[in-house]
């Protein structure tokens, strides 16, 4: 039976603004989970493009900051190399300097992948970290109140790339990934199974060079193995796109709002 996915894209003209807007979406996703559960638990992931929305939700000048109650949010990462955390290619440092260090969050609240051990002793602990933070038992997977992703010119996305084992997993948390193209071949990612229960996915995507993987992700035949992003599909229905206007070309134009949907059979 094919599963129908709503798909809202938001187009932005500079960057500043897709990277307010990015920002404004995990705010808003932070104080829902807080005033439903009080707490909030995000997945982040790294790049270039989360680098300014970092930097604005760490600015005590801007309006992000505080409306973050971050006593009570506990920070995750969709993906990491496995690099150690003062590695110019780290995921946790690009993010602990450019956001942790400045910010009041809790330090046990970091919950990193250790990219400095054996790849598969990193995703077994840091499965098995995530598994007690949400006191999980048997197959159950987390529910991750928001999960940001980026998407490469190559269509993945996380660390799930084409044509790699972790396309195949389905009953792990974590997995580590080798990825012979990619400089740092060895990669601890979260799974697809895992990404698609979060409350809330989005990804943000930004540059000429993604706008053709990105109109065949969303419109073109399904091939994950091709095009791992195709794989997110969000148990709830929804998946968010915040674009730039470069990522958007090959996509229907948006409406006057900037914002366009599509219906997505699966």
């Amino acid at each position: 039976m094919a599963k129908t996915i709503h798909v809202e894209y938001r187009v932005f003209d500079q960057q500043e603004d897709l990277s307010r807007a990015t920002a404004q979406q995990l705010v808003e996703g932070i104080q829902s989970a807080v005033s439903a559960r009080g707490v909030a638990r995000i997945a982040i992931s790294g790049g270039n493009s989360p680098k300014p929305v970092f930097a604005l939700l760490a600015d005590p000048a801007g309006p992000f900051r505080a409306a973050i109650a971050w006593e009570r949010l506990w920070v995750f990462w969709v993906d990491d190399r496995c690099v150690p955390p003062d590695h110019p290619d780290s995921n946790y440092g690009m993010t602990r300097s450019l956001l942790l260090d400045k910010v009041p969050l809790p330090g046990d609240h970091v919950i990193r992948i250790e990219g400095e051990l054996d790849p598969e002793q990193a995703a077994a602990r840091y499965e098995s970290a995530i598994r007690g933070h949400f006191r999980l038992e048997g197959a159950e997977a987390p529910i991750f109140d928001v999960l940001q992703l980026g998407m490469g010119d190559d269509g993945h996305c996380a660390s799930l790339f084409p044509h790699t084992a972790a396309l195949h997993e389905t009953g792990r948390i974590a997995i580590a990934n080798h990825v012979p193209q990619q400089k740092q071949s060895w990669r601890v990612t979260l799974t697809w199974p895992v990404i698609n229960a979060a409350r809330d996915v989005f990804f943000l995507i930004d540059g000429s060079k993604k706008a053709d993987p990105l109109g065949r992700v969303l419109e073109g035949p399904y091939d994950p193995e091709t095009l791992p992003s195709q794989l997110i599909q969000p148990q709830n229905g929804r998946l968010l796109f915040l674009l730039d206007t470069a990522a958007a070309a090959h996509l229907p134009p948006p409406g006057a709002d900037g914002k366009g949907t599509l219906e997505i059979a699966r």
